[in-house]
């Protein structure tokens, strides 16, 4: 008898994110999803990451976004010895956004 793994429901989710087709398709999912404040600071911290792989110290970060230092301290530790996931996409979108200018 074949048993096919089980996804849990964190899995179906990556999955269901990685299928997503458009910005316009993950603003409405994450709209339903998610709280107002929760996509705030999601996307505050992706700045704050950005920021600081662009050679920003935190004292610049923390003026400009208003991020407590607790959370940019935790973006820097995710960034220097995460998963990686930062590092990732941002690396694409700098990349991408230092060949339009």
């Amino acid at each position: 008898m074949d048993v096919k793994k089980k996804s849990t429901p964190e899995q179906e989710l990556y999955e269901l994110l990685a299928s997503l087709e458009s910005a316009e398709e993950v603003r409405a999912l994450l709209y339903d999803m998610c709280t107002p404040n929760e996509i705030e600071h999601m996307a505050q911290r992706l700045e704050c990451a950005k920021r600081l792989m662009q050679g920003e110290t935190y004292e610049e970060v923390i003026a400009e976004t208003e991020i407590s230092s607790a959370t940019l301290s935790r973006v820097s530790r995710c960034i220097q010895h995460g998963s990686g996931g930062y590092n990732r996409v941002l690396k694409k979108r700098l990349k991408t956004e230092a060949h339009k200018e």
